[in-house]
């Protein structure tokens, strides 16, 4: 059972000092004449609740309109009784175009998707104060504590700033197959030698060491970018993005030879090239391959008996490990937290305010009891019988402070296209490590 501490809140000018408001055309809930929860005389919020709970969300997410809607019938039925939930979709696709002419018009909804550069501090929501930066007002609230440190970090390092509920949320690391690593008579590896020694010792009994999918991209540089931020430390790619290195320094140059020695040494078995994620996905569930790298997203294939030939017991998961001498942790794993989920701090009034109480204090409990979804906030109740891996993953994610991106994370677009593009020359010996940062380092320079 849940037992929620029911909570008003009030949230005081003084505290909320740091976003303070400059809207002017662009802001939402303008028309707060008959506001149904505008409460002028307890100075509480700091905008003006509208005449209900309106919540835009992409059409291809109907997990969190469900979650939501449970929420209003139950856990946070007395804030959707005072202030009414409603629900607005559109296209993933259409997302910023939608925002961009919402904003203009002045009708943003109280709780909105968005693109991720338009909520950061210099895009076109975030520079007009058009998106709450909601750790001070949550903290007023006492909802902050049901946010998980590691996602906070993480929506910081993605968007600048707090701007975005993390309904979602996923670890990245190496999934492997138990029986497998026993066999071999190894542990779990705690180091990137012992990492490479194991698929040495996979490669040997007939396994594909490390099923990558070649064909997608992402899944090449993953590695090369966790090598780096083992190596050089969790603000590698800020440093990049700022100016104050360059992929072709030493040390990140390395990051790229990694991947190819690793792909050249066989590591990453027969045609990894053209290796699709599923084809990936099924070589590691068959007891074909050693591990994989990917995201908690995989829990749904994990848990599935009709796609998990070796059994949910059998595999595990752990985080790229740590490089020898480098100033980066394994425990600081990268993550990503969906799309953004914007809060309009025009419309963040005191009914308002407590409904996102009430979200972050119930959401984690009742989109993983219910769905299987695992969130950044806090689970505050029973979520009765879920998998075993399941429950680890969630326990790591309340048990980190501080996650690191993946490696394109901070690029342009055109850069963040070449470093996948040229992961397939790099891993076939067709482009050096030297020249692969090389030319990536010029893409990203001419892109500023």
């Amino acid at each position: 059972m849940n037992i929620r501490h029911r909570r008003r809140t009030v949230v005081t000018a003084s505290a909320l000092l740091a976003t303070s408001l400059t809207l002017a055309a662009c802001s939402g809930g303008e028309d707060t004449g008959s506001g149904s929860g505008s409460d002028a005389d307890s100075g509480s919020g700091i905008g003006t609740d509208p005449d209900s709970f309106e919540v835009l969300t992409a059409n291809e997410n109907p997990t969190l309109r469900d979650q939501l809607d449970a929420l209003a019938a139950n856990q946070c039925s007395a804030e959707n009784e005072a202030l009414p939930l409603e629900h607005r979709t559109i296209a993933q696709g259409d997302t910023v175009q939608q925002i961009t002419l919402l904003a203009s018009q002045g009708a943003l909804p109280s709780h909105f998707i968005a693109g991720t550069d338009q909520v950061r501090p210099d895009g076109d929501l975030g520079g007009q104060d058009l998106v709450l930066d909601y750790e001070a007002a949550f903290t007023e609230s006492g909802a902050w504590e049901n946010v998980l440190p590691a996602a906070a970090s993480t929506i910081e390092s993605v968007y600048g700033q707090m701007v975005s509920m993390p309904y979602q949320y996923n670890l990245e690391g190496f999934w492997y197959n138990k029986e497998i690593l026993a066999e071999l008579g190894l542990e779990e590896p705690q180091s990137y030698d012992e990492l490479v020694d194991a698929a040495d010792a996979a490669a040997e009994a007939g396994y594909i060491p490390i099923a990558q999918s070649g064909a997608d991209g992402w899944p090449m540089t993953r590695l090369m970018g966790l090598y780096i931020f083992r190596n050089v430390g969790p603000d590698a790619m800020e440093q990049i993005r700022d100016g104050e290195a360059s992929l072709t320094d030493p040390e990140y140059v390395a990051g790229a030879q990694a991947l190819q020695d690793l792909a050249l040494s066989g590591a990453l078995g027969e045609g990894f090239i053209s290796r699709t994620g599923d084809q990936a996905t099924a070589a590691l569930l068959s007891g074909q391959a050693l591990m994989k790298y990917d995201g908690t997203w995989l829990l749904s294939a994990v848990n599935d008996p009709e796609r998990n030939e070796v059994g949910e017991e059998n595999i595990g998961f752990m985080p790229f490990p740590d490089v020898a001498g480098g100033a980066g942790s394994a425990d600081q794993y990268p993550a990503n937290a969906g799309a953004a989920m914007a809060i309009n701090p025009e419309t963040y009034g005191p009914l308002t305010a407590d409904w996102f109480a009430c979200i972050a204090e119930n959401y984690g409990q009742q989109a993983l009891s219910e769905a299987g979804v695992l969130s950044g906030f806090q689970v505050n109740g029973d979520v009765g019988d879920i998998p075993a891996a399941t429950a680890d993953i969630q326990e790591r994610m309340a048990s980190i402070d501080e996650t690191v991106l993946w490696f394109e994370a901070l690029l342009d677009s055109e850069s963040n296209s070449l470093a996948s593009t040229n992961a397939s020359l790099l891993t076939n010996g067709d482009m050096s490590a030297e020249e692969y940062m090389t030319q990536l380092q010029d893409s990203i320079d001419s892109n500023r």
